[in-house]
């Protein structure tokens, strides 16, 4: 049968998805592509299922037909004990946000660091990145700190409040690295940013509801970037305090757009057009008229 004429399903397994963006991203880019696709949510909220229980949600999706999922916030991890494979990417950071079925088999793959990476290269063109801050280091943050080191970063500090987490995936990264990632509490912050060239916030403070910043403004420097996973709101409080003080900013809208696009790949075999993704996802998020999400 021909590809075009084929229909895929999909979904997006997370909690308290309902205000995803995914499925009109991937919907409105797979018409352009003439296939037929529907992207279902699947929030374990609302369907009153733990986390833990995620490997029951791919199981069923395999049965129902589905091509493939994504995985969100807070199953990207638990899910890996579940699938039969997982690329080398995901099995290095222990985290996996694309679920690909074929062939009666669930193959893993992580396309954050890819979406990070392509919204890196596309708005923070020549920015310095010997020395590097990651807070946060759960499933996004993780891919972010493997993207780094690939685009060159030297000098990496992963922050989190868990400690353990992060000593675990610097000691998972360093064998990628030129010199040893370093992992350290919060209390570490303000000493890492006072020579760092840039600082990327992989934490949900500022996401909607968590209103807030993750970094007090006293600590930011006009030389340093900052970039923020968060996309909604596109502007974050910890973004306006950063333009504020003179840094270059990069919004996490294009992370999602760029991974998206590769997860729709994936899915398909088809090759989408990240650009007009990206546009899709900046209108649809009012980006460019005041940040704030409908």
């Amino acid at each position: 049968m021909d590809d075009d004429h084929e229909r895929y399903v999909v979904g997006l397994i997370g909690a308290g998805i309902g205000s995803s963006l995914s499925p009109g991203l991937h919907e409105h880019e797979a018409r352009h592509l003439g296939l037929r696709y529907i992207y279902q949510l699947i929030d374990i909220t609302e369907l009153g299922i733990a986390a833990a229980d995620v490997g029951s949600l791919v199981t069923a999706a395999s049965r129902l037909g589905f091509r493939g999922l994504n995985i969100t916030h807070p199953c990207k991890r638990l899910v890996v004990g579940h699938l039969d494979e997982i690329s080398d990417d995901a099995a290095a950071i222990g985290a996996v946000n694309t679920v690909v079925f074929t062939g009666g088999r669930s193959i893993g793959h992580n396309t954050d660091g890819f979406g990070f990476a392509a919204s890196f290269r596309r708005v923070m063109s020549g920015a310095a990145i010997g020395d590097v801050v990651i807070l946060g280091v759960g499933g996004a943050g993780a891919a972010v700190a493997q993207a780094m080191l690939r685009m060159g970063t030297g000098r990496l500090t992963l922050i989190d409040a868990d400690t353990a987490r992060a000593e675990h995936i610097a000691a998972a990264l360093s064998a990628e690295a030129r010199e040893p990632v370093r992992a350290c509490g919060v209390d570490a912050l303000a000493e890492r940013l006072l020579t760092a060239d840039g600082l990327v916030n992989a934490t949900p403070v500022g996401m909607t509801p968590h209103q807030g910043t993750p970094v007090p403004p006293g600590l930011l420097r006009p030389e340093m970037w900052v970039a923020d996973v968060v996309y909604r709101p596109i502007e974050t409080e910890l973004l306006r305090d950063a333009r504020r003080h003179g840094c270059r900013t990069m919004h996490g809208g294009g992370m999602v757009a760029f991974q998206a696009a590769e997860a729709l790949r994936l899915f398909t075999g088809r090759a989408p057009d990240p650009e007009r993704m990206y546009r899709h996802l900046a209108a649809s998020i009012g980006e460019g008229t005041g940040g704030r999400v409908a």
